[in-house]
């Protein structure tokens, strides 16, 4: 994850295991996560910084991709119909003023995403298909120059399993009792006859 330059990289605020998707989940990678602890890494979410709540429904890019919304030519669509592109775009803007801060020129960013897709993205239908394109925030930092990597972190259900494992907090599994075999049975019989003194002339 190191570079030439001594700049920060941007990260997607999900990948640092931050629960800011629209399902109010993280998607985290263990290597963004170590660089944002490390102050190598700056985290952000575009949809948050466009004051867009946590959880939310889904949203997809309809009618291209992240530099068609930019032109004005596609939109960002939720599942339920409601027109997001002004949101999406102000916090795309607002991170890249955070890049400009910082003098960031790399980021690593979730892919697939609407606003952190690079490459491919989904393709507006909500039926869990892809096409060729980049997210809303990909083209506002592409158009700045940046260097941009896709990452695929890890589901937040994988990453909690990971930690219980890494911590040793796996429950224990219950111990069978074996049943006792006749003979033991009939000499724990015999021993408690002997202490009370019923047992057999």
């Amino acid at each position: 994850m190191g570079g030439m330059s001594d700049a920060p990289i941007l990260v997607s605020s999900c990948l640092a295991g931050i629960p800011c998707r629209y399902d109010a989940r993280a998607r985290p990678d263990d290597a963004v996560i170590e660089a944002v602890r490390e102050g190598r890494a700056i985290p952000a979410c575009a949809e948050q910084l466009g004051d867009l709540p946590t959880p939310r429904p889904a949203a997809e890019i309809v009618g291209g991709d992240g530099e068609d919304v930019l032109l004005g030519s596609a939109r960002v669509m939720s599942i339920d119909g409601e027109d997001l592109t002004a949101p999406f775009v102000a916090g795309a803007e607002a991170v890249a003023e955070i890049v400009e801060r910082h003098g960031i020129e790399r980021a690593l960013l979730q892919g697939r995403s609407p606003s952190c897709g690079c490459g491919t993205i989904y393709d507006g239908t909500h039926s869990g298909a892809l096409v060729d394109g980049d997210g809303v925030l990909t083209a506002v930092l592409k158009r700045r120059g940046l260097s941009i990597e896709p990452v695929r972190g890890r589901r937040q259900e994988e990453a909690d399993r990971s930690v219980v494992r890494e911590k040793g907090l796996e429950p224990s599994r219950p111990k069978t009792l074996e049943p006792k075999s006749s003979a033991s049975a009939n000499s724990a019989t015999r021993a408690r006859a002997a202490r009370d003194g019923t047992a057999p002339a």
